[in-house]
Protein backbone atom coordinates (compact mmCIF):
# COMPACT_ATOMS: atom_id res chain seq x y z
CA UNK A 1 0.00 0.00 0.00
CA UNK A 2 1.24 3.48 -0.92
CA UNK A 3 0.20 5.88 1.85
CA UNK A 4 0.52 9.65 2.17
CA UNK A 5 0.07 11.43 5.49
CA UNK A 6 -0.55 15.16 5.16
CA UNK A 7 0.79 16.88 8.28
CA UNK A 8 3.75 16.17 10.53
CA UNK A 9 2.18 16.54 13.95
CA UNK A 10 1.46 14.00 16.66
CA UNK A 11 -1.51 12.32 14.93
CA UNK A 12 0.20 12.30 11.56
CA UNK A 13 3.37 10.70 12.88
CA UNK A 14 1.43 8.09 14.82
CA UNK A 15 -0.63 7.17 11.76
CA UNK A 16 2.48 7.03 9.57
CA UNK A 17 4.46 4.89 12.03
CA UNK A 18 1.56 2.48 12.56
CA UNK A 19 0.98 2.01 8.84
CA UNK A 20 4.69 1.66 8.03
CA UNK A 21 5.34 -0.84 10.80
CA UNK A 22 2.49 -2.92 9.35
CA UNK A 23 4.15 -2.98 5.94
CA UNK A 24 2.84 0.06 4.04
CA UNK A 25 5.08 2.45 2.11
CA UNK A 26 4.47 5.75 3.85
CA UNK A 27 5.50 9.34 3.32
CA UNK A 28 4.69 12.44 5.36
CA UNK A 29 4.32 15.84 3.76
CA UNK A 30 4.68 18.77 6.15
CA UNK A 31 4.05 22.32 4.92
CA UNK A 32 6.52 23.94 7.35
CA UNK A 33 10.18 23.30 8.04
CA UNK A 34 9.56 21.61 11.39
CA UNK A 35 7.62 18.54 12.49
CA UNK A 36 6.02 17.81 15.86
CA UNK A 37 6.05 21.50 16.82
CA UNK A 38 3.14 21.27 19.28
CA UNK A 39 4.63 18.16 20.86
CA UNK A 40 7.82 20.08 21.49
CA UNK A 41 6.16 23.04 23.24
CA UNK A 42 3.31 21.25 25.03
CA UNK A 43 3.20 21.13 28.80
CA UNK A 44 5.68 23.95 29.11
CA UNK A 45 8.25 21.95 27.16
CA UNK A 46 7.64 18.75 29.16
CA UNK A 47 4.95 17.22 26.86
CA UNK A 48 1.76 16.11 28.58
CA UNK A 49 1.58 12.82 26.65
CA UNK A 50 -1.72 11.50 27.99
CA UNK A 51 -3.86 11.24 31.12
CA UNK A 52 -4.13 8.41 33.64
CA UNK A 53 -7.77 7.61 32.88
CA UNK A 54 -8.16 4.03 31.67
CA UNK A 55 -11.94 3.60 31.45
CA UNK A 56 -13.24 4.72 28.02
CA UNK A 57 -16.58 5.62 29.59
CA UNK A 58 -14.82 8.08 31.89
CA UNK A 59 -12.23 9.21 29.37
CA UNK A 60 -14.75 10.50 26.83
CA UNK A 61 -16.17 12.92 29.39
CA UNK A 62 -13.12 15.12 28.96
CA UNK A 63 -14.02 15.97 25.34
CA UNK A 64 -16.44 18.86 24.74
CA UNK A 65 -16.67 17.74 21.09
CA UNK A 66 -16.41 14.04 20.21
CA UNK A 67 -17.58 12.44 23.47
CA UNK A 68 -20.01 10.02 21.84
CA UNK A 69 -17.84 9.22 18.82
CA UNK A 70 -14.67 8.47 20.84
CA UNK A 71 -16.20 5.75 23.01
CA UNK A 72 -15.46 3.03 20.43
CA UNK A 73 -11.98 4.25 19.47
CA UNK A 74 -10.90 4.44 23.11
CA UNK A 75 -11.99 0.84 23.62
CA UNK A 76 -9.43 -0.07 20.92
CA UNK A 77 -6.54 2.23 21.87
CA UNK A 78 -6.55 4.16 25.16
CA UNK A 79 -3.99 5.68 27.58
CA UNK A 80 -2.84 2.26 28.76
CA UNK A 81 -1.93 1.41 25.17
CA UNK A 82 -0.15 4.74 24.77
CA UNK A 83 1.94 4.04 27.86
CA UNK A 84 2.84 0.59 26.53
CA UNK A 85 3.65 1.93 23.05
CA UNK A 86 6.20 4.42 24.36
CA UNK A 87 7.58 1.93 26.92
CA UNK A 88 8.28 -0.55 24.11
CA UNK A 89 10.40 2.13 22.50
CA UNK A 90 12.34 2.99 25.65
CA UNK A 91 10.29 5.94 26.93
CA UNK A 92 8.79 5.61 30.41
CA UNK A 93 5.99 7.90 31.51
CA UNK A 94 5.16 9.14 35.01
CA UNK A 95 1.84 10.18 36.52
CA UNK A 96 1.43 13.43 38.43
CA UNK A 97 -1.07 14.05 41.23
CA UNK A 98 -3.68 15.50 38.87
CA UNK A 99 -3.47 12.54 36.46
CA UNK A 100 -1.36 14.18 33.78
CA UNK A 101 1.37 11.96 32.37
CA UNK A 102 4.80 13.13 31.25
CA UNK A 103 8.04 11.43 30.20
CA UNK A 104 10.21 10.81 33.26
CA UNK A 105 12.80 13.04 31.60
CA UNK A 106 10.40 16.01 31.90
CA UNK A 107 11.60 16.92 28.42
CA UNK A 108 9.37 16.97 25.34
CA UNK A 109 12.43 16.25 23.21
CA UNK A 110 12.22 12.69 24.55
CA UNK A 111 8.84 12.24 22.85
CA UNK A 112 9.87 14.07 19.68
CA UNK A 113 13.01 11.95 19.36
CA UNK A 114 11.06 8.75 20.01
CA UNK A 115 8.52 9.50 17.29
CA UNK A 116 11.12 10.59 14.76
CA UNK A 117 13.26 7.53 15.47
CA UNK A 118 10.28 5.17 15.19
CA UNK A 119 9.28 6.75 11.88
CA UNK A 120 12.79 6.47 10.51
CA UNK A 121 13.18 2.86 11.59
CA UNK A 122 9.83 2.00 9.99
CA UNK A 123 10.97 3.54 6.70
CA UNK A 124 8.68 6.59 6.69
CA UNK A 125 9.79 9.24 4.19
CA UNK A 126 9.58 12.83 5.42
CA UNK A 127 9.16 15.83 3.09
CA UNK A 128 9.47 19.25 4.76
CA UNK A 129 8.26 22.56 3.30
CA UNK A 130 5.98 20.56 1.07
CA UNK A 131 2.44 21.93 1.29
CA UNK A 132 -0.28 19.98 -0.50
CA UNK A 133 -2.12 22.03 -3.10
CA UNK A 134 -4.83 19.71 -4.43
CA UNK A 135 -6.39 16.36 -3.77
CA UNK A 136 -8.82 14.43 -5.96
CA UNK A 137 -10.27 10.98 -6.48
CA UNK A 138 -9.04 8.62 -9.14
CA UNK A 139 -10.09 5.23 -10.41
CA UNK A 140 -7.46 3.50 -8.28
CA UNK A 141 -7.29 5.72 -5.20
CA UNK A 142 -6.44 9.37 -4.62
CA UNK A 143 -4.30 11.86 -6.52
CA UNK A 144 -2.38 14.48 -4.53
CA UNK A 145 -0.61 17.11 -6.63
CA UNK A 146 -0.34 14.64 -9.58
CA UNK A 147 0.94 11.75 -7.44
CA UNK A 148 -1.24 8.69 -6.90
CA UNK A 149 -1.75 6.97 -3.54
CA UNK A 150 -3.82 4.07 -2.29
CA UNK A 151 -4.61 5.93 0.95
CA UNK A 152 -4.28 9.51 2.14
CA UNK A 153 -4.51 10.63 5.76
CA UNK A 154 -5.35 14.23 6.65
CA UNK A 155 -3.50 15.20 9.84
CA UNK A 156 -3.30 18.97 9.54
CA UNK A 157 -4.85 19.92 12.88
CA UNK A 158 -7.16 22.91 12.93
CA UNK A 159 -5.60 24.56 9.87
CA UNK A 160 -7.86 26.03 7.24
CA UNK A 161 -5.70 24.81 4.30
CA UNK A 162 -6.08 21.26 5.62
CA UNK A 163 -9.82 21.59 5.94
CA UNK A 164 -9.96 23.01 2.41
CA UNK A 165 -8.46 19.73 1.15
CA UNK A 166 -11.24 17.78 2.91
CA UNK A 167 -13.79 20.10 1.31
CA UNK A 168 -12.29 19.38 -2.12
CA UNK A 169 -13.36 15.77 -1.57
CA UNK A 170 -16.87 16.76 -0.53
CA UNK A 171 -16.52 16.82 3.26
CA UNK A 172 -18.25 19.40 5.42
CA UNK A 173 -16.38 21.41 8.05
CA UNK A 174 -18.16 22.33 11.26
CA UNK A 175 -17.52 25.98 12.20
CA UNK A 176 -14.09 26.62 13.70
CA UNK A 177 -13.63 28.34 17.05
CA UNK A 178 -10.69 28.79 19.41
CA UNK A 179 -10.58 26.55 22.47
CA UNK A 180 -8.36 26.42 25.57
CA UNK A 181 -7.68 30.13 25.99
CA UNK A 182 -7.43 32.60 28.86
CA UNK A 183 -9.95 35.31 29.70
CA UNK A 184 -9.47 39.05 29.47
CA UNK A 185 -11.06 40.51 32.62
CA UNK A 186 -9.96 44.01 33.53
CA UNK A 187 -11.11 44.66 37.08
CA UNK A 188 -9.81 46.81 39.97
CA UNK A 189 -9.79 43.74 42.22
CA UNK A 190 -7.15 42.08 40.03
CA UNK A 191 -4.90 45.09 39.51
CA UNK A 192 -1.23 44.41 40.32
CA UNK A 193 -1.99 40.80 41.37
CA UNK A 194 -0.59 38.97 38.32
CA UNK A 195 0.97 35.66 39.27
CA UNK A 196 -1.23 34.99 42.30
CA UNK A 197 -3.45 31.90 42.26
CA UNK A 198 -6.01 29.92 44.22
CA UNK A 199 -5.95 26.11 43.92
CA UNK A 200 -9.57 25.18 44.63
CA UNK A 201 -11.67 27.89 43.02
CA UNK A 202 -15.11 27.46 41.48
CA UNK A 203 -15.98 29.46 38.37
CA UNK A 204 -19.45 30.06 36.95
CA UNK A 205 -19.73 31.56 33.45
CA UNK A 206 -22.84 33.05 31.84
CA UNK A 207 -22.69 33.57 28.06
CA UNK A 208 -25.91 35.28 27.09
CA UNK A 209 -27.95 32.81 29.14
CA UNK A 210 -25.83 29.71 28.49
CA UNK A 211 -24.26 28.66 31.78
CA UNK A 212 -21.06 26.72 32.45
CA UNK A 213 -19.08 25.91 35.55
CA UNK A 214 -15.68 24.43 36.40
CA UNK A 215 -13.53 24.05 39.50
CA UNK A 216 -9.79 23.92 40.03
CA UNK A 217 -6.79 26.26 40.06
CA UNK A 218 -7.32 29.84 38.88
CA UNK A 219 -4.38 32.12 38.08
CA UNK A 220 -4.48 35.91 37.90
CA UNK A 221 -2.65 37.30 34.86
CA UNK A 222 -1.76 40.77 33.64
CA UNK A 223 -4.82 40.72 31.39
CA UNK A 224 -7.29 38.73 33.51
CA UNK A 225 -7.60 35.07 34.41
CA UNK A 226 -5.97 31.78 33.47
CA UNK A 227 -5.33 28.40 35.05
CA UNK A 228 -6.87 24.94 34.49
CA UNK A 229 -10.40 25.92 35.56
CA UNK A 230 -10.45 28.85 33.12
CA UNK A 231 -8.99 26.84 30.24
CA UNK A 232 -11.58 24.09 30.77
CA UNK A 233 -14.36 26.69 30.76
CA UNK A 234 -13.06 28.09 27.49
CA UNK A 235 -13.24 24.61 25.94
CA UNK A 236 -16.78 23.76 27.05
CA UNK A 237 -18.06 27.24 26.17
CA UNK A 238 -15.96 27.70 23.01
CA UNK A 239 -18.85 28.20 20.59
CA UNK A 240 -20.98 30.26 22.99
CA UNK A 241 -18.09 32.59 23.81
CA UNK A 242 -17.33 33.05 20.12
CA UNK A 243 -20.99 33.91 19.49
CA UNK A 244 -20.88 36.65 22.16
CA UNK A 245 -17.56 38.01 20.88
CA UNK A 246 -15.95 36.76 24.09
CA UNK A 247 -18.12 38.84 26.37
CA UNK A 248 -19.67 37.13 29.37
CA UNK A 249 -20.28 37.48 33.08
CA UNK A 250 -18.33 35.40 35.53
CA UNK A 251 -18.87 34.56 39.21
CA UNK A 252 -15.72 33.40 40.97
CA UNK A 253 -15.69 31.49 44.24
CA UNK A 254 -12.07 31.96 45.22
CA UNK A 255 -12.10 29.62 48.21
CA UNK A 256 -14.20 26.71 46.92
CA UNK A 257 -16.53 26.52 49.92
CA UNK A 258 -20.16 27.54 50.35
CA UNK A 259 -21.40 30.94 51.42
CA UNK A 260 -22.63 29.45 54.71
CA UNK A 261 -19.24 27.83 55.41
CA UNK A 262 -17.40 31.06 54.67
CA UNK A 263 -19.75 33.05 56.88
CA UNK A 264 -19.30 30.59 59.75
CA UNK A 265 -15.50 30.81 59.44
CA UNK A 266 -15.65 34.61 59.63
CA UNK A 267 -17.97 34.41 62.64
CA UNK A 268 -15.48 32.13 64.42
CA UNK A 269 -12.65 34.57 63.69
CA UNK A 270 -14.66 37.31 65.40
CA UNK A 271 -14.75 35.11 68.52
CA UNK A 272 -11.16 33.89 68.45
CA UNK A 273 -9.35 37.03 67.21
CA UNK A 274 -11.66 39.97 68.01
CA UNK A 275 -8.93 42.65 68.09
CA UNK A 276 -7.11 41.50 64.99
CA UNK A 277 -7.35 43.78 61.97
CA UNK A 278 -9.16 41.97 59.18
CA UNK A 279 -6.71 43.06 56.49
CA UNK A 280 -3.60 42.15 58.47
CA UNK A 281 -3.77 38.37 58.05
CA UNK A 282 -5.14 36.50 55.02
CA UNK A 283 -7.63 33.67 55.53
CA UNK A 284 -8.65 30.53 53.56
CA UNK A 285 -5.08 30.00 52.36
CA UNK A 286 -5.36 33.10 50.19
CA UNK A 287 -2.33 35.19 49.17
CA UNK A 288 -2.26 38.28 51.36
CA UNK A 289 -2.44 40.77 48.51
CA UNK A 290 -5.49 39.05 47.01
CA UNK A 291 -7.15 38.91 50.44
CA UNK A 292 -6.56 42.61 50.95
CA UNK A 293 -7.93 43.41 47.49
CA UNK A 294 -11.17 41.56 48.30
CA UNK A 295 -11.39 43.24 51.71
CA UNK A 296 -11.16 46.59 49.94
CA UNK A 297 -13.75 45.49 47.37
CA UNK A 298 -16.09 44.70 50.29
CA UNK A 299 -15.71 48.36 51.34
CA UNK A 300 -14.20 47.58 54.74
CA UNK A 301 -12.14 50.40 56.30
CA UNK A 302 -8.52 49.59 57.09
CA UNK A 303 -9.29 49.94 60.79
CA UNK A 304 -11.94 47.17 60.78
CA UNK A 305 -11.29 44.37 63.27
CA UNK A 306 -13.07 41.05 63.50
CA UNK A 307 -14.97 42.33 66.53
CA UNK A 308 -16.25 45.38 64.67
CA UNK A 309 -17.27 43.51 61.54
CA UNK A 310 -21.04 43.95 61.32
CA UNK A 311 -23.48 41.55 59.64
CA UNK A 312 -23.88 43.64 56.50
CA UNK A 313 -20.12 44.01 56.11
CA UNK A 314 -19.63 40.30 56.69
CA UNK A 315 -22.14 39.53 53.94
CA UNK A 316 -20.24 41.80 51.55
CA UNK A 317 -16.95 40.07 52.35
CA UNK A 318 -18.51 36.62 52.00
CA UNK A 319 -19.90 37.67 48.63
CA UNK A 320 -16.45 38.80 47.42
CA UNK A 321 -14.97 35.48 48.54
CA UNK A 322 -17.61 33.12 47.16
CA UNK A 323 -19.38 35.00 44.36
CA UNK A 324 -16.94 37.62 43.12
CA UNK A 325 -18.50 39.21 40.00
CA UNK A 326 -16.15 39.79 37.07
CA UNK A 327 -16.75 40.72 33.45
CA UNK A 328 -15.06 38.82 30.63
CA UNK A 329 -14.37 41.19 27.73
CA UNK A 330 -12.16 39.11 25.48
CA UNK A 331 -9.90 36.11 25.12
CA UNK A 332 -6.16 35.88 25.57
CA UNK A 333 -4.06 36.03 22.43
CA UNK A 334 -3.09 32.81 20.69
CA UNK A 335 0.34 31.43 21.40
CA UNK A 336 1.97 28.52 19.58
CA UNK A 337 0.09 26.03 21.74
CA UNK A 338 -3.68 26.12 21.24
CA UNK A 339 -6.59 23.93 20.27
CA UNK A 340 -9.30 24.50 17.68
CA UNK A 341 -12.93 23.54 18.15
CA UNK A 342 -14.53 22.37 14.89
CA UNK A 343 -13.29 20.41 11.91
CA UNK A 344 -14.34 17.60 9.59
CA UNK A 345 -17.92 16.64 10.41
CA UNK A 346 -17.88 13.44 12.49
CA UNK A 347 -21.06 12.14 10.85
CA UNK A 348 -18.98 11.69 7.68
CA UNK A 349 -16.27 9.60 9.41
CA UNK A 350 -16.25 5.90 10.33
CA UNK A 351 -14.52 6.28 13.69
CA UNK A 352 -13.67 2.57 13.90
CA UNK A 353 -11.05 3.27 11.23
CA UNK A 354 -11.03 7.08 11.08
CA UNK A 355 -12.01 6.59 7.46
CA UNK A 356 -14.14 8.82 5.28
CA UNK A 357 -17.63 7.51 4.57
CA UNK A 358 -17.64 9.62 1.41
CA UNK A 359 -14.28 8.88 -0.19
CA UNK A 360 -12.64 5.43 -0.16
CA UNK A 361 -9.01 5.60 0.90
CA UNK A 362 -9.31 8.96 2.70
CA UNK A 363 -8.71 9.15 6.47
CA UNK A 364 -8.85 12.01 8.97
CA UNK A 365 -7.13 12.12 12.37
CA UNK A 366 -6.43 14.34 15.36
CA UNK A 367 -7.68 17.91 15.51
CA UNK A 368 -8.53 17.94 11.81
CA UNK A 369 -11.69 16.25 13.07
CA UNK A 370 -14.41 18.04 15.03
CA UNK A 371 -12.91 16.64 18.24
CA UNK A 372 -11.20 18.54 21.01
CA UNK A 373 -10.43 17.82 24.63
CA UNK A 374 -9.78 19.91 27.69
CA UNK A 375 -6.27 20.50 28.99
CA UNK A 376 -4.51 17.57 30.65
CA UNK A 377 -3.19 15.32 27.88
CA UNK A 378 -6.55 14.55 26.31
CA UNK A 379 -5.88 16.13 22.91
CA UNK A 380 -2.70 14.11 22.53
CA UNK A 381 -4.60 10.94 23.45
CA UNK A 382 -7.03 11.69 20.63
CA UNK A 383 -4.01 12.07 18.34
CA UNK A 384 -2.51 8.72 19.36
CA UNK A 385 -5.83 6.87 19.20
CA UNK A 386 -7.04 8.26 15.88
CA UNK A 387 -3.57 7.93 14.36
CA UNK A 388 -3.28 4.31 15.44
CA UNK A 389 -6.70 3.37 14.07
CA UNK A 390 -6.12 5.14 10.75
CA UNK A 391 -2.62 3.73 10.37
CA UNK A 392 -3.81 0.19 11.07
CA UNK A 393 -6.60 0.52 8.51
CA UNK A 394 -4.44 2.11 5.81
CA UNK A 395 -1.81 -0.61 6.04
CA UNK A 396 -4.32 -3.16 4.77
CA UNK A 397 -6.35 -0.79 2.59
CA UNK A 398 -9.38 -1.21 4.84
Amino acid sequence: MQVLVIGGGAAGFFAAITAAEAGARVSIRESTGQVLAKVRISGGGRCNVTHACFDPRELVRFYPRGERELRGPFSRFQPGDTIAWFAERGVELKTEADGRMFPISDDSATIVDCLRSAAQQAGVTLELRSPVRHIARSDTGLVVDDHSYDCVCLATGGSRPGHALAQELGHHITPLAPSLFTFVARDPRLRDLAGLSMPHAQVHLNCDGARFEQSGPVLITHWGLSGPAILRLSAWAARELQATDYRASLSLNWIGCSEAQASETLHQLASSHPKQGIATRAQFGMPKRLWQALVRAAELPDTTTWATLGKAARRRLVSELTACPLRVTGKGQFKDEFVTCGGVDLSEIDTKRMASKLVPGFYVVGEALDIDGITGGFNFQNAWTSGYLAGSAMAVGD
